[in-house]
């Protein structure tokens, strides 16, 4: 089928009447369209302006509202403010009136601690002189108290000097007498030496003689003294110790001997020998007993040859004859004698240290009781008493 076409009137252009009529109706649609969107439009502002007159409404009644809360907050507030400034002025009042009493108590409080410093002053000017007084006493009654103390140490000072001598003289004699034992079991190994215990009577060595047979052949008893000064009662003691035992010979050693006595001798029936003739001399009377005891058992008149015994013992040519020994027995000794000065240096030397810190710690203890007094726990080792005790022992 064919479209019909019509002219446009103006251009003259041919245009078919169903695109005409579909312009047309796009065109109408468009108007419908466009009449459709302005209706929605106005209908839309309608509702916006409904609403915004609503909610113009409801924000004018809001704010009426706020504003007569505001009013009623405005006019708590005022009178919280007035019964603040009502009670500010109350406070200024009362810290006015406490200042007040601060200040008047702060006068009666200077004016008291002036009152208590006098009396405090007075009261330690009081005590101050008491206190003095007390001291002037106290340190009266220390000072003689010390010296007191002073007094005693020294009398216990020189109690124990006189004890520490004694000690130190027993103590070189029990020195010497423990070197003769080892020198006379040394030298003669067959004999029975037997030292005399501490506490009881008689001298300090015995020499039991063993010929090589192992026979005995007599006793020599030996007294030590290693003194500074000579005793004539020593003689005496040592022939009754000599009787007690039933000895043949009684020797005496001593480091000072009587004026005239030249290396050793006979005096009232004791051999008397200083300390470098003592060795030799106990080799001759050894063998001597020896050959007695084998005079007396090979052959009879023994009292006669006791009798010459006697008298060649006593005479000038056995002087001479231990005298001669003696010289050799010097220079064998040279070398043990220098050995013996250099070890008794030694032991001398540590004798001092040990006296030295003996002597520290006494002095340190006394004046330790000295300022405690009694309540300082005892020592017993340092006790002059004990100390005493143990020398003796």
């Amino acid at each position: 089928m064919h479209d019909t076409t019509i002219h446009c009137h103006q251009c003259g252009a041919a245009i078919a009447v169903s695109d005409a009529l579909r312009l047309k109706m796009q065109e109408e649609l468009a108007a419908s369209q466009q009449q459709v969107i302005r209706e929605v439009q106005e209908r839309a502002e309608q509702q916006m302006q409904v609403r915004l007159q609503q909610a113009l409404q409801a924000a004018q009644q809001q704010a009426a509202e706020q504003h007569s809360a505001a009013l009623r907050e405005i006019g708590l507030l005022k009178g919280q403010l007035d019964s603040s400034q009502q009670r500010v002025a109350d406070a200024q009042q009362a810290e006015l009136a406490l200042r007040k009493e601060k200040a008047e108590l702060e006068a009666r409080a200077q004016a008291m601690e002036l009152e208590i410093q006098r009396r405090l002053d007075a009261g330690k000017r009081q005590l101050e002189e008491a206190l003095r007084n007390q001291f002037a006493e106290e340190q009266n009654l220390k000072l003689k108290e010390k010296e007191k103390q002073i007094d005693d140490l020294r009398k216990a000072l020189d109690d124990a000097k006189r004890r520490s001598e004694l000690g130190s003289q027993e103590l070189q004699g029990e020195v010497l007498e423990l070197d003769m034992q080892g020198i006379l079991q040394h030298a003669f190994p067959h004999d029975r030496i037997v030292p005399v215990p501490k506490g009881m009577r008689g001298a300090d060595i015995m020499q039991h003689v063993i010929n090589p047979q192992l026979q005995e052949c007599g006793t020599l008893i030996w007294e030590s003294k290693n003194t500074k000064a000579w005793q004539p009662a020593w003689l005496d003691k040592l022939k009754e110790d000599q009787r007690t035992a039933g000895a043949a010979v009684a020797v005496l050693v001593s480091a000072v001997v009587p004026e005239g006595l030249r290396g050793f001798g006979r005096i009232d029936g004791v051999w008397v020998a200083d300390l470098k003739s003592w060795q030799p001399l106990a080799a001759v009377l050894r063998e001597q007993l020896i050959a007695v005891s084998f005079a007396r058992a090979a052959s009879e008149g023994l009292d006669a040859k006791m009798e010459l015994l006697y008298r060649y013992l006593s005479g000038e040519e056995f002087r001479q004859q231990v005298e001669s020994i003696i010289d050799a027995f010097d220079a064998m000794q040279a070398q043990i004698q220098k050995e013996r000065r250099a070890m008794e240096s030694h032991w001398k030397e540590r004798e001092k240290q040990l006296q030295r810190v003996l002597g520290g710690t006494t002095g340190m203890y006394g004046a330790l009781r000295g300022i405690i007094g009694q309540s300082l726990p005892s020592v017993a080792a340092l006790d002059f008493d004990a100390g005493l005790t143990l020398e003796h022992d």
